[in-house]
């Protein structure tokens, strides 16, 4: 990453305000959006705008054409480009071709994508914007920070600042006495604006209609008072009928602010009269700027399918600590950083993809069902492919795709580290290594690995069923005693436990990195090793390293064109299982007991980002640690990430230190002395974030929980 980014992100999280505000909104968000949406099928709700939006996105062409032929039957002009530089000149011209000198704008995305404010100020047209977070913004000469609410990231008393100086009065912070002085400064504008430019939530192609859809009634001003109303409105925003409207109507606004529904929609078809009588000009422009080509890539097509309402931007633990400044160009967070590809270029995107951490917060509130994730991850794969791989990443991948050598130098590392390790830790790291360890302790390197441990584990004989133990590289070579943990129990089970010495990294580092070659060798070495198909199961006790398994292999090696493996793939990803559901099992089964009548204490549970999101995995650790007679006492955002995300941790520590402490702050909370969890990365992150502040509270993986339990 750049310096000069690097800085603004230092700059971002240590603005008390701009985290205070961002971290209300957040917490307050998560609550409400639950309550706004009790009583419906949320999951059915968004499968129906996801078909609906997919439809409309697939024949661009055709709702192009269906709505510009009813959109001028009723009286509107419209105007289709590909091009954002003739949007702006199309403009220009109307505005020319009648005398306008002051145009009002309601919000609109689409006019800040082509930074039209600052074209007609050049060609002497004053801009007011009339929404009340994007006429603050402009006052302060800022962007927004957010698609619904660009002001998110300032205080009211930087508010009444701003005010202050524009009706050159001192004035307090008071909002009534703040949105008072905003209603009396607009008011003047909506009556001698002689051109209003709006955006639109929705565009009908069998009516021709614009919706829109707002809190403050500034667009009906907008679009009433002026005589000329123009209409921008990006293509992705079709549906085809008329019905599809209401879809989006009920999830856009609790998705975007937590609210019901918005206190005003407007339905704009054809022009209406002006107040003497004559017929106002209605022109809509639809612009493409390279939509169409989005819609025709298979990886990203579905981001076509976003209704702009910015849940991922309030649910994204990555945003709530640097805003949208820092976080995006004009659109911002996650979806941000994918239309940022498109609508810019990709290299634009460069910086900000690397922000995600990937733990998934977005794609399971998003109402368009985007897997924006997923599409970030290909931003990093074409980054590499057009860019390369630095020499640094080059020389690690290197050394991951050669296990022998991988292996050799974590065995070497487990010697070398002995100079710095207290205990199990290592909490001090010299000279350019230094900052590794200045929020958290990392664990030393096992003097002995599991690999080499699991050759003296004695094992039931005669066993019907046999695991494949898949360990992942934390396990292995850090805590091998969560591996002895693992194999303890499915031998009581009746299941002999298998560990093929070849096994190596999963590759989620390369991948998550943007190497997918690096990762299809991972992928190929590690299907070649595990032997899927003579086992009952494969199982591991870590959720990365799952997803990797049983998600990530197959498209990794298709990406790559690794086609002759994808057949073994698909036989490995059946066969993988994660250690809770796979327990789960055999204790419901009756094949596993855990001992009853314990009185364990109180503990608390943290959600791992893969294991929950991705594997869908939540209750099972809960109910065997309670079988095993713990009471599980629930955190707040217990399902929040930690700040781990692999290698994200060693490149971003100034994003994942105040994550982590937002995270052992929340344990700390709850009153349990001690907190489990299923990764073994959160385990690294969580453990040594509280040896690092001196705490006592323990930090067990639920493996080594339940083997202590077992019968």
């Amino acid at each position: 990453m750049k310096r000069e980014f690097k800085e603004s992100i230092t700059r971002a999280v240590n603005n008390a305000n701009l985290t205070g505000a961002l971290g209300k909104f957040s917490e307050a968000y998560k609550v409400n959006r639950a309550k706004a949406y009790e009583g419906m099928d949320f999951e059915a709700l968004r499968g129906t705008i996801a078909d609906r939006k997919a439809y409309a996105a697939s024949h661009l062409d055709e709702m192009a054409e269906r709505f510009t032929a009813n959109a001028e039957a009723a009286g509107a002009k419209v105007f289709r480009t590909s091009d954002p530089a003739a949007v702006k000149e199309y403009i220009l011209k109307v505005a020319r071709e009648n005398g306008v000198k002051s145009v009002v704008k309601s919000k609109s995305m689409a006019t800040e994508e082509i930074h039209l404010n600052a074209f007609l100020e050049a060609n002497g047209i004053e801009v007011g914007e009339t929404d009340l977070g994007e006429w603050i913004i402009q006052l302060a000469g800022q962007k927004p920070s957010h698609m619904v609410m660009p002001a998110i990231h300032m205080t009211k008393e930087e508010v009444a600042e701003l005010f202050s100086k524009e009706v050159d009065e001192r004035l307090s912070s008071d909002i009534p006495r703040l949105v008072e002085v905003a209603r009396q400064e607009l008011r003047s504008k909506f009556l001698k604006a002689e051109m209003g430019i709006s955006g639109g939530n929705i565009a009908v192609a069998d009516t021709g209609s614009i919706v829109l859809m707002t809190n403050e009634g500034n667009a009906r001003l907008v679009t009433t008072l002026p005589k000329v109303h123009i209409a921008l409105v990006g293509i992705e925003k079709f549906v085809e009928k008329f019905e599809d409207v209401v879809p989006v109507l009920t999830a856009l606004p609790r998705s975007a602010t937590a609210q019901l529904l918005t206190s005003y929609v407007s339905i704009i078809t054809g022009p209406t009269e002006n107040d003497d009588g004559s017929r106002k000009e209605l022109h809509i422009i639809l612009m493409d700027n390279r939509r169409s080509e989005m819609a025709r890539d298979p990886k990203f097509k579905q981001a076509l399918q976003c209704i702009r309402c910015g849940s991922c931007l309030n649910v994204c633990p990555i945003f709530r600590l640097v805003g949208g400044h820092v976080f995006g160009s004009v659109y911002t967070g996650g979806i941000g950083t994918i239309l940022t590809a498109w609508f810019e270029e990709l290299k634009k995107s460069d910086d900000i993809q690397g922000l995600c951490i990937q733990c998934g917060n977005c794609k399971e509130v998003c109402p368009g069902k985007l897997d924006i994730p997923e599409m970030i991850m290909e931003i990093r794969r074409r980054l590499v492919a057009e860019q390369g791989t630095s020499l640094a990443q080059k020389a690690i991948f290197g050394v991951v795709n050669n296990r022998k050598l991988f292996h050799g130098m974590l065995r070497a590392a487990s010697i070398a580290g002995k100079a710095f390790t207290s205990g199990s830790f290592i909490r001090h790291l010299p000279l350019f290594l230094s900052d590794l360890t200045e929020t958290r302790s990392l664990p030393a390197i096992a003097a002995e690995p599991f690999r080499d441990r699991f050759a003296r584990i004695e094992q039931p004989k005669g066993c019907p069923e046999k695991a494949v133990f898949y360990a992942g590289c934390l396990i292995d070579f850090a805590y091998p005693e969560m591996g002895a943990s693992l194999v303890k129990i499915l031998n009581k089970a009746g299941i002999e436990v298998v560990f093929p010495q070849e096994q190596t990294c999963c590759g989620a580092p390369a991948l998550y990195n943007g190497a997918w070659d690096v990762a299809a060798q991972n992928a190929a070495d590690n299907i070649d090793a595990l032997r899927a198909d003579e086992a009952t199961y494969v199982v591991s006790a870590c959720p990365t390293c799952t997803v990797a398994l049983n998600h990530e292999f197959g498209k990794t090696l298709e990406t790559a064109g690794r086609t002759e493996w994808l057949e073994k793939a698909k036989v490995l990803a059946e066969k993988t299982v994660d250690f809770s559901t796979l327990v789960k099992r055999l204790v419901d089964a009756g094949r596993l007991t855990l001992k009853e009548g314990n009185e364990l204490g109180k503990i608390t549970y943290h959600d791992s980002c893969h294991l929950k999101r991705t594997l869908r995995v939540s209750e099972e650790p809960r109910e065997l640690l309670q079988k095993a007679g713990y009471q599980v006492a629930e955190m707040f955002e217990c399902d929040t990430c930690c700040g781990m995300g692999g290698s994200y941790s060693m490149k971003l520590p100034e994003i994942s230190a105040p994550i982590l402490q937002r995270k052992l702050h929340n344990i700390k909370e709850t009153g349990a002395p001690l907190v489990a969890m299923d990764c073994p990365g959160c385990v690294l992150q969580i453990r040594g974030g509280f040896d690092r502040e001196g705490s006592k509270v323990e930090v067990r993986h639920t493996a080594e929980l339940l083997a202590e339990q077992v019968e």
